[in-house]
């Protein structure tokens, strides 16, 4: 992430400058796309202010903080931008969700296998999938009991199947380009 750092009122710190990039560098798991960050830390008499603005990736998120302690002050707004932009995936996620024209109708569990006559020993199962990135899809896996997983893949906007090996590691089946 592209990160600028401006102090008002207050001695420039490398020590400050790293630690709000190694703090800012944790939202890049939830940005696909490069970012930029502009944080301005300043200091009115007792009170340590710091105030962020990231944009990128389609989003424009701005959190400000002011407490006693200036690290405080950065971890509270970064804990403010953090749920802003989960809330903002989210929506996004949700929208593209309700968009797709791939859902299917809901199937009762008694019908969601059949078998044809003429396949044999073929089960139908239909099944429903959703966008979400490789990391959401492992986390899925970890609750449910079935092998495999399909899914949207949300970066790349293709169907992809996640399923689970014999040793226990995971194993990732995706389309060429």
């Amino acid at each position: 992430m592209q990160t600028s750092v401006t102090f008002k009122n207050i001695e420039p710190s490398e020590h400050l400058k790293s630690y709000v990039g190694d703090k800012l560098n944790r939202f890049d798991k939830y940005l696909y796309n490069p970012a930029e960050a502009s944080v301005v830390l300043s200091v009115e008499k007792f009170r340590h202010m710091a105030e962020i603005n990231i944009t990128g990736d389609r989003l424009n998120i701005n959190g400000k903080e002011e407490t006693d302690d200036m690290y405080s002050a950065i971890d509270m707004v970064l804990d403010k931008l953090e749920k802003q932009i989960k809330k903002n995936k989210q929506k996004i996620r949700e929208h593209r969700t309700g968009s797709k024209s791939f859902t299917q109708n809901i199937i009762d569990e008694d019908t969601a296998f059949t078998e044809d006559e003429d396949a044999g020993r073929v089960r139908i199962r239909p099944i429903e999938y959703k966008p979400m990135d490789v990391e959401e899809a492992i986390m899925q896996m970890d609750l449910v009991t079935d092998n495999f997983l399909v899914f949207t893949n949300a970066i790349t906007d293709k169907v992809n199947v996640l399923y689970r090996r014999k040793d226990g590691d995971y194993g990732l089946i995706q389309p060429n380009k």
